[in-house]
């Protein structure tokens, strides 16, 4: 009778110890899901307040969306983005001069060739 309530102690223990291990291994840390959630933001078409599609984007620089749109390139802020269904919309006013210089700076600091 000990003896089977020591196995069953001893089974309880490694099972609960097993899930606790499984749940850890599976949970993502706050790095991984925000990661996960900005690649959300890339490789999708970017529309601007009136639905016309502006670009693609391309990469994230810190907390600016860089867009490729035809030959340029436009940084604009993530606080101004939503997602909508597939594409990517800018929400409120965007100084697009500004989102163009933001783009140059992106493309000179990580372009491959000197410009």
């Amino acid at each position: 009778m000990v003896g089977l309530v020591v196995t069953l102690l001893v089974i309880l223990t490694l099972t609960v110890c097993i899930i606790i291990l499984l749940f850890r291994l599976t949970k993502k840390t706050p790095r991984e899901r925000k990661n996960h959630d900005l690649d959300d933001f890339l490789c999708r078409f970017v529309k601007d307040g009136k639905g016309k599609k502006i670009g693609e984007s391309i990469a994230i620089d810190g907390d600016i969306l860089i867009v490729k749109s035809g030959k340029n390139y436009m940084g604009i802020p993530l606080s101004h983005i939503m997602k909508n269904g597939k594409y990517l919309r800018i929400k409120g006013l965007t100084n697009f001069n500004k989102a163009e210089e933001l783009g140059k700076k992106w493309l000179k600091k990580h372009s491959k060739r000197k410009r």
